[in-house]
Protein backbone atom coordinates (compact mmCIF):
# COMPACT_ATOMS: atom_id res chain seq x y z
CA UNK A 1 0.00 0.00 0.00
CA UNK A 2 1.05 3.59 -0.52
CA UNK A 3 1.56 5.95 2.46
CA UNK A 4 -1.79 7.55 1.60
CA UNK A 5 -3.52 4.17 1.91
CA UNK A 6 -1.91 3.59 5.32
CA UNK A 7 -3.08 7.00 6.49
CA UNK A 8 -6.65 6.07 5.67
CA UNK A 9 -6.24 2.68 7.35
CA UNK A 10 -4.87 4.38 10.45
CA UNK A 11 -7.75 6.83 10.52
CA UNK A 12 -10.28 4.01 10.18
CA UNK A 13 -8.68 2.02 13.01
CA UNK A 14 -8.59 5.09 15.23
CA UNK A 15 -12.25 5.88 14.60
CA UNK A 16 -13.28 2.27 15.28
CA UNK A 17 -11.41 2.35 18.57
CA UNK A 18 -12.87 5.77 19.49
CA UNK A 19 -16.42 4.50 18.91
CA UNK A 20 -15.73 1.43 21.04
CA UNK A 21 -14.17 3.58 23.76
CA UNK A 22 -17.33 5.65 24.09
CA UNK A 23 -19.37 2.47 24.58
CA UNK A 24 -16.90 1.07 27.09
CA UNK A 25 -16.88 4.28 29.11
CA UNK A 26 -20.59 3.80 29.72
CA UNK A 27 -20.33 0.07 30.52
CA UNK A 28 -20.81 -1.01 34.11
CA UNK A 29 -18.33 -2.98 36.18
CA UNK A 30 -20.45 -6.13 35.86
CA UNK A 31 -20.35 -6.12 32.06
CA UNK A 32 -16.61 -5.51 31.95
CA UNK A 33 -15.89 -8.21 34.52
CA UNK A 34 -18.06 -10.71 32.65
CA UNK A 35 -16.09 -9.97 29.49
CA UNK A 36 -12.79 -10.42 31.33
CA UNK A 37 -13.84 -13.82 32.67
CA UNK A 38 -15.01 -14.86 29.22
CA UNK A 39 -11.63 -13.77 27.83
CA UNK A 40 -9.87 -15.93 30.42
CA UNK A 41 -11.99 -18.97 29.57
CA UNK A 42 -11.43 -18.46 25.84
CA UNK A 43 -7.67 -18.50 26.42
CA UNK A 44 -7.94 -21.77 28.32
CA UNK A 45 -10.19 -23.33 25.69
CA UNK A 46 -7.98 -22.10 22.87
CA UNK A 47 -4.65 -23.06 24.43
CA UNK A 48 -3.97 -25.71 21.78
CA UNK A 49 -4.49 -23.21 18.96
CA UNK A 50 -2.27 -20.65 20.70
CA UNK A 51 0.51 -23.19 21.18
CA UNK A 52 0.31 -24.22 17.52
CA UNK A 53 0.71 -20.64 16.29
CA UNK A 54 3.40 -19.99 18.89
CA UNK A 55 5.33 -23.04 17.65
CA UNK A 56 5.39 -21.50 14.17
CA UNK A 57 6.71 -18.22 15.60
CA UNK A 58 9.36 -20.11 17.58
CA UNK A 59 10.47 -22.05 14.51
CA UNK A 60 10.94 -18.81 12.58
CA UNK A 61 12.74 -17.22 15.55
CA UNK A 62 15.17 -20.11 15.84
CA UNK A 63 15.81 -20.04 12.12
CA UNK A 64 16.50 -16.31 12.36
CA UNK A 65 19.02 -16.93 15.15
CA UNK A 66 17.29 -14.98 17.93
CA UNK A 67 19.09 -15.04 21.29
CA UNK A 68 18.05 -17.58 23.90
CA UNK A 69 16.60 -14.86 26.15
CA UNK A 70 14.43 -13.60 23.28
CA UNK A 71 13.25 -17.14 22.57
CA UNK A 72 12.28 -17.46 26.22
CA UNK A 73 10.27 -14.23 26.05
CA UNK A 74 8.48 -15.51 22.97
CA UNK A 75 7.69 -19.00 24.25
CA UNK A 76 4.16 -19.86 25.41
CA UNK A 77 3.73 -23.05 27.43
CA UNK A 78 0.52 -24.42 28.96
CA UNK A 79 1.69 -22.99 32.27
CA UNK A 80 2.23 -19.52 30.80
CA UNK A 81 -1.13 -19.55 29.01
CA UNK A 82 -2.84 -20.52 32.27
CA UNK A 83 -0.99 -17.68 33.99
CA UNK A 84 -2.33 -15.30 31.32
CA UNK A 85 -5.86 -16.53 32.01
CA UNK A 86 -5.43 -16.28 35.79
CA UNK A 87 -4.19 -12.72 35.36
CA UNK A 88 -7.48 -11.84 33.63
CA UNK A 89 -9.46 -13.37 36.47
CA UNK A 90 -7.39 -11.37 38.95
CA UNK A 91 -8.03 -8.15 37.01
CA UNK A 92 -11.77 -8.91 37.05
CA UNK A 93 -11.55 -9.21 40.85
CA UNK A 94 -9.99 -5.76 41.21
CA UNK A 95 -12.09 -2.78 42.19
CA UNK A 96 -13.31 -0.88 39.14
CA UNK A 97 -11.40 2.41 39.06
CA UNK A 98 -13.92 4.18 36.83
CA UNK A 99 -16.25 6.46 38.77
CA UNK A 100 -14.08 6.56 41.88
CA UNK A 101 -14.41 9.94 43.62
CA UNK A 102 -10.86 11.12 44.26
CA UNK A 103 -12.00 14.08 46.32
CA UNK A 104 -15.17 15.98 47.02
CA UNK A 105 -15.97 19.15 48.92
CA UNK A 106 -18.52 21.96 49.18
CA UNK A 107 -17.58 25.56 48.50
CA UNK A 108 -18.91 28.45 50.64
CA UNK A 109 -21.41 29.30 47.89
CA UNK A 110 -22.90 25.79 48.10
CA UNK A 111 -21.31 24.33 44.95
CA UNK A 112 -20.26 20.69 45.38
CA UNK A 113 -16.93 20.02 43.67
CA UNK A 114 -15.91 16.43 42.85
CA UNK A 115 -12.90 14.98 41.07
CA UNK A 116 -13.91 11.65 39.50
CA UNK A 117 -11.78 8.98 37.82
CA UNK A 118 -12.58 8.36 34.12
CA UNK A 119 -10.96 6.31 31.30
CA UNK A 120 -8.22 7.81 29.15
CA UNK A 121 -10.14 6.72 26.03
CA UNK A 122 -8.06 4.95 23.35
CA UNK A 123 -4.70 3.45 24.32
CA UNK A 124 -2.20 2.39 21.64
CA UNK A 125 0.31 -0.19 22.92
CA UNK A 126 3.42 -1.10 20.93
CA UNK A 127 5.46 -4.03 22.19
CA UNK A 128 7.98 -6.69 21.21
CA UNK A 129 8.57 -10.40 21.73
CA UNK A 130 6.26 -11.32 24.61
CA UNK A 131 2.82 -12.47 23.37
CA UNK A 132 1.44 -12.58 26.92
CA UNK A 133 1.47 -8.77 26.76
CA UNK A 134 -1.44 -9.02 24.30
CA UNK A 135 -3.79 -10.46 26.90
CA UNK A 136 -2.41 -8.44 29.82
CA UNK A 137 -2.80 -5.02 28.25
CA UNK A 138 -6.13 -5.84 26.60
CA UNK A 139 -7.52 -6.87 29.99
CA UNK A 140 -6.20 -3.82 31.85
CA UNK A 141 -7.53 -1.45 29.21
CA UNK A 142 -10.95 -3.11 29.23
CA UNK A 143 -11.18 -3.06 33.02
CA UNK A 144 -10.40 0.67 33.06
CA UNK A 145 -12.94 1.40 30.30
CA UNK A 146 -10.41 2.03 27.53
CA UNK A 147 -10.35 0.71 23.99
CA UNK A 148 -6.95 -0.67 23.01
CA UNK A 149 -5.04 -0.84 19.75
CA UNK A 150 -2.31 -3.48 19.99
CA UNK A 151 0.79 -3.67 17.82
CA UNK A 152 3.10 -6.57 18.69
CA UNK A 153 6.44 -7.47 17.22
CA UNK A 154 6.70 -9.38 13.95
CA UNK A 155 8.45 -12.28 15.71
CA UNK A 156 5.22 -13.00 17.66
CA UNK A 157 2.65 -12.09 14.99
CA UNK A 158 0.99 -15.51 14.67
CA UNK A 159 0.80 -15.96 18.45
CA UNK A 160 -0.61 -12.46 18.93
CA UNK A 161 -3.26 -12.88 16.24
CA UNK A 162 -4.42 -16.18 17.75
CA UNK A 163 -4.70 -14.63 21.21
CA UNK A 164 -6.45 -11.54 19.85
CA UNK A 165 -9.10 -13.56 18.01
CA UNK A 166 -10.01 -15.37 21.22
CA UNK A 167 -10.16 -12.12 23.21
CA UNK A 168 -12.29 -10.23 20.67
CA UNK A 169 -14.75 -13.12 20.43
CA UNK A 170 -15.10 -13.18 24.22
CA UNK A 171 -15.70 -9.42 24.44
CA UNK A 172 -18.40 -9.55 21.76
CA UNK A 173 -20.06 -12.55 23.44
CA UNK A 174 -20.76 -10.38 26.48
CA UNK A 175 -22.41 -7.57 24.51
CA UNK A 176 -19.43 -5.23 24.45
CA UNK A 177 -17.90 -4.00 21.16
CA UNK A 178 -15.33 -6.36 19.65
CA UNK A 179 -13.46 -3.23 18.53
CA UNK A 180 -12.66 -2.59 22.18
CA UNK A 181 -9.58 -4.74 21.49
CA UNK A 182 -8.01 -4.11 18.06
CA UNK A 183 -4.86 -5.81 16.79
CA UNK A 184 -2.62 -4.49 14.01
CA UNK A 185 -2.21 -7.42 11.64
CA UNK A 186 0.88 -6.16 9.82
CA UNK A 187 4.39 -5.23 10.91
CA UNK A 188 4.65 -2.53 8.23
CA UNK A 189 6.29 0.52 9.76
CA UNK A 190 4.41 2.95 7.53
CA UNK A 191 1.15 1.98 9.23
CA UNK A 192 2.79 2.43 12.64
CA UNK A 193 3.99 5.90 11.61
CA UNK A 194 0.50 6.81 10.39
CA UNK A 195 -1.11 5.63 13.64
CA UNK A 196 1.31 7.73 15.68
CA UNK A 197 -0.21 10.79 13.99
CA UNK A 198 -3.80 9.89 14.89
CA UNK A 199 -3.97 12.29 17.83
CA UNK A 200 -7.62 13.09 17.12
CA UNK A 201 -8.58 9.46 17.81
CA UNK A 202 -5.85 8.01 20.05
CA UNK A 203 -5.26 9.46 23.51
CA UNK A 204 -1.98 7.90 24.63
CA UNK A 205 0.78 5.65 23.29
CA UNK A 206 2.65 3.15 25.49
CA UNK A 207 5.71 1.61 23.79
CA UNK A 208 7.34 -1.45 25.36
CA UNK A 209 10.53 -2.81 23.88
CA UNK A 210 14.08 -1.85 23.06
CA UNK A 211 15.37 1.67 23.61
CA UNK A 212 15.60 2.34 19.86
CA UNK A 213 11.91 1.48 19.41
CA UNK A 214 10.84 3.73 22.26
CA UNK A 215 12.92 6.67 21.07
CA UNK A 216 11.59 6.27 17.53
CA UNK A 217 8.00 6.25 18.83
CA UNK A 218 8.56 9.28 21.05
CA UNK A 219 10.16 11.23 18.20
CA UNK A 220 7.53 10.30 15.60
CA UNK A 221 4.36 10.63 17.66
CA UNK A 222 1.96 13.55 17.82
CA UNK A 223 0.18 11.64 20.62
CA UNK A 224 1.39 11.78 24.25
CA UNK A 225 3.82 8.90 24.93
CA UNK A 226 4.35 7.15 28.27
CA UNK A 227 7.85 5.74 27.93
CA UNK A 228 9.15 2.44 29.22
CA UNK A 229 12.88 2.84 28.63
CA UNK A 230 15.41 0.11 29.20
CA UNK A 231 15.78 -1.63 32.54
CA UNK A 232 19.37 -1.14 33.69
CA UNK A 233 18.62 -2.52 37.16
CA UNK A 234 21.16 -2.57 39.99
CA UNK A 235 21.57 -4.47 43.23
CA UNK A 236 23.87 -2.80 45.79
CA UNK A 237 25.32 -5.11 48.45
CA UNK A 238 26.24 -3.02 51.49
CA UNK A 239 29.02 -3.94 53.91
CA UNK A 240 26.31 -4.25 56.58
CA UNK A 241 24.29 -6.75 54.53
CA UNK A 242 23.43 -10.32 55.44
CA UNK A 243 25.67 -11.93 52.82
CA UNK A 244 23.63 -15.13 52.61
CA UNK A 245 20.58 -13.03 51.82
CA UNK A 246 22.58 -10.89 49.40
CA UNK A 247 23.80 -13.96 47.53
CA UNK A 248 20.26 -15.35 47.15
CA UNK A 249 18.88 -11.98 46.04
CA UNK A 250 21.60 -11.29 43.48
CA UNK A 251 21.38 -14.79 42.01
CA UNK A 252 17.61 -14.56 41.70
CA UNK A 253 17.73 -11.04 40.23
CA UNK A 254 20.10 -12.15 37.45
CA UNK A 255 19.35 -15.80 36.74
CA UNK A 256 15.67 -16.47 37.46
CA UNK A 257 14.64 -14.88 34.14
CA UNK A 258 17.43 -12.82 32.57
CA UNK A 259 15.54 -11.72 29.46
CA UNK A 260 13.11 -9.36 31.22
CA UNK A 261 13.39 -5.68 32.04
CA UNK A 262 13.50 -6.10 35.84
CA UNK A 263 16.47 -8.48 35.85
CA UNK A 264 19.67 -7.19 37.47
CA UNK A 265 22.21 -5.93 34.94
CA UNK A 266 24.83 -4.45 37.30
CA UNK A 267 25.86 -5.64 40.77
CA UNK A 268 27.51 -3.10 43.07
CA UNK A 269 29.44 -4.40 46.09
CA UNK A 270 30.87 -2.44 49.03
CA UNK A 271 34.67 -2.67 49.16
CA UNK A 272 34.69 -3.91 52.76
CA UNK A 273 32.84 -7.13 51.86
CA UNK A 274 34.01 -7.58 48.27
CA UNK A 275 36.80 -10.05 49.14
CA UNK A 276 34.32 -12.24 51.07
CA UNK A 277 31.25 -11.85 48.89
CA UNK A 278 32.51 -11.78 45.31
CA UNK A 279 34.14 -15.24 45.21
CA UNK A 280 30.98 -16.97 46.42
CA UNK A 281 28.49 -15.09 44.23
CA UNK A 282 30.73 -15.04 41.15
CA UNK A 283 31.33 -18.77 41.44
CA UNK A 284 27.60 -19.45 41.68
CA UNK A 285 26.76 -17.10 38.82
CA UNK A 286 29.47 -18.58 36.61
CA UNK A 287 28.21 -22.10 37.28
CA UNK A 288 24.78 -20.89 36.09
CA UNK A 289 26.30 -19.70 32.80
CA UNK A 290 26.55 -15.98 33.59
CA UNK A 291 29.37 -14.12 31.81
CA UNK A 292 30.91 -11.60 34.20
CA UNK A 293 32.40 -8.22 33.32
CA UNK A 294 34.10 -6.41 36.16
CA UNK A 295 36.00 -3.33 37.29
CA UNK A 296 39.70 -3.64 38.15
CA UNK A 297 39.02 -4.51 41.79
CA UNK A 298 36.42 -7.10 40.81
CA UNK A 299 38.92 -8.72 38.43
CA UNK A 300 41.63 -8.71 41.11
CA UNK A 301 39.29 -10.75 43.31
CA UNK A 302 37.72 -12.79 40.49
CA UNK A 303 40.21 -12.91 37.59
CA UNK A 304 37.84 -14.85 35.31
CA UNK A 305 35.72 -11.71 34.81
CA UNK A 306 36.36 -9.82 31.58
CA UNK A 307 37.26 -6.12 31.87
CA UNK A 308 34.16 -3.92 32.01
CA UNK A 309 34.01 -0.94 29.67
CA UNK A 310 32.00 2.24 30.19
CA UNK A 311 29.39 0.80 27.80
CA UNK A 312 28.88 -2.17 30.13
CA UNK A 313 27.65 0.09 32.92
CA UNK A 314 24.96 1.46 30.57
CA UNK A 315 24.04 -1.94 29.13
CA UNK A 316 20.69 -3.70 29.33
CA UNK A 317 21.93 -7.18 28.46
CA UNK A 318 18.63 -9.10 28.75
CA UNK A 319 20.85 -12.17 28.85
CA UNK A 320 23.17 -14.14 31.14
CA UNK A 321 25.71 -11.31 31.29
CA UNK A 322 26.41 -9.20 34.37
CA UNK A 323 28.54 -6.14 35.07
CA UNK A 324 30.14 -6.04 38.54
CA UNK A 325 31.69 -3.06 40.31
CA UNK A 326 33.24 -2.59 43.73
CA UNK A 327 32.20 0.75 45.28
CA UNK A 328 33.56 2.80 48.15
CA UNK A 329 30.33 3.32 50.10
CA UNK A 330 26.56 3.72 49.71
CA UNK A 331 26.86 7.21 48.20
CA UNK A 332 29.23 5.83 45.57
CA UNK A 333 26.56 3.27 44.66
CA UNK A 334 23.91 6.01 44.48
CA UNK A 335 26.15 8.11 42.24
CA UNK A 336 26.80 5.14 39.93
CA UNK A 337 23.07 4.48 39.59
CA UNK A 338 22.37 8.17 38.93
CA UNK A 339 24.93 8.19 36.11
CA UNK A 340 24.30 4.83 34.46
CA UNK A 341 20.82 3.73 35.55
CA UNK A 342 17.55 4.00 33.67
CA UNK A 343 15.18 4.94 36.55
CA UNK A 344 13.56 1.50 36.38
CA UNK A 345 14.31 -0.64 39.47
CA UNK A 346 17.24 -0.64 41.88
CA UNK A 347 17.81 -2.55 45.12
CA UNK A 348 19.84 -2.32 48.31
CA UNK A 349 20.75 -5.24 50.56
CA UNK A 350 21.64 -3.94 54.02
CA UNK A 351 20.76 -4.31 57.69
CA UNK A 352 21.47 -0.67 58.46
CA UNK A 353 18.38 1.55 58.60
CA UNK A 354 20.32 4.76 57.95
CA UNK A 355 22.03 3.32 54.87
CA UNK A 356 18.70 2.06 53.57
CA UNK A 357 17.06 5.45 54.13
CA UNK A 358 19.93 7.20 52.35
CA UNK A 359 19.66 4.81 49.38
CA UNK A 360 15.89 5.16 49.10
CA UNK A 361 16.10 8.95 49.21
CA UNK A 362 19.06 9.14 46.85
CA UNK A 363 17.99 6.71 44.10
CA UNK A 364 15.45 8.34 41.77
CA UNK A 365 13.95 5.19 40.21
CA UNK A 366 10.35 4.15 39.70
CA UNK A 367 10.83 1.23 42.13
CA UNK A 368 13.40 0.94 44.90
CA UNK A 369 13.70 -2.46 46.56
CA UNK A 370 14.97 -3.10 50.09
CA UNK A 371 16.36 -6.55 50.87
CA UNK A 372 14.55 -8.22 48.00
CA UNK A 373 15.03 -8.96 44.32
CA UNK A 374 14.43 -6.53 41.48
CA UNK A 375 12.34 -9.30 39.88
CA UNK A 376 9.40 -8.26 42.06
CA UNK A 377 9.07 -4.99 40.13
CA UNK A 378 6.00 -6.19 38.26
CA UNK A 379 2.32 -5.29 38.09
CA UNK A 380 1.17 -8.76 39.02
CA UNK A 381 3.53 -8.90 42.01
CA UNK A 382 2.31 -5.46 43.12
CA UNK A 383 -1.28 -6.71 43.18
CA UNK A 384 -2.28 -4.85 40.00
CA UNK A 385 -3.29 -8.05 38.17
CA UNK A 386 -0.84 -7.30 35.35
CA UNK A 387 0.80 -4.25 33.84
CA UNK A 388 0.60 -2.24 30.64
CA UNK A 389 4.27 -1.46 31.11
CA UNK A 390 6.75 -0.15 33.64
CA UNK A 391 6.94 3.57 33.11
CA UNK A 392 10.27 5.26 33.67
CA UNK A 393 8.56 8.62 33.10
CA UNK A 394 7.22 10.80 35.90
CA UNK A 395 4.14 12.00 33.99
CA UNK A 396 1.43 10.61 33.73
CA UNK A 397 2.35 7.32 35.45
CA UNK A 398 5.44 5.82 37.07
CA UNK A 399 6.49 2.23 37.65
CA UNK A 400 4.21 -0.74 36.90
CA UNK A 401 1.06 0.62 35.23
CA UNK A 402 -2.18 -1.01 36.29
CA UNK A 403 -5.84 -0.12 35.85
CA UNK A 404 -5.71 3.14 37.77
CA UNK A 405 -2.80 4.37 35.67
CA UNK A 406 -5.01 4.00 32.59
CA UNK A 407 -7.44 6.59 33.90
CA UNK A 408 -7.51 10.34 34.22
CA UNK A 409 -10.14 12.44 35.98
CA UNK A 410 -12.73 15.06 35.34
CA UNK A 411 -14.30 17.66 37.60
CA UNK A 412 -18.03 17.45 38.29
CA UNK A 413 -19.59 20.57 39.77
CA UNK A 414 -23.12 20.43 41.15
CA UNK A 415 -25.13 23.52 42.02
CA UNK A 416 -28.64 24.71 42.83
CA UNK A 417 -28.84 27.65 40.50
CA UNK A 418 -25.80 29.58 41.77
CA UNK A 419 -24.57 32.38 39.52
CA UNK A 420 -21.15 33.98 39.47
CA UNK A 421 -21.06 37.66 40.21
Amino acid sequence: MSPKDWSQEARTLGRRARTAARQLAAAGAGAKNAALRAMAENLRAGAKTIRKENAADLAAANQAGLAAAMIDRLTLTDERIEKMARSMDEIADLQDPVGEILEGYVRPNGLRIERVRVPLGVVFIIYESRPNVTSDVAALCLKSGNASILRGGKEALRSNLAIHRLLAEAVASQGLPADAVLMIETSDRDLLAALLRQDENIDVVVPRGGESLIRAVAEGSTIPVIKHYKGVCHVYVDDLADLDMAEAICFNAKVQRPGVCNAMETMLVHKHVAARFLPRICRRLSQAGVALRGCDETRRIWPDAKPATDEDWYAEYLDLVLAVRVVEHVQDAIDHIARYGSAHTDAIVSEDVRRIRRFVQGVDSSSVMINTTTRFSDGGEYGLGAEVGISTDKLHARGPMGCRDLTTYKWIVTGEGQLRT
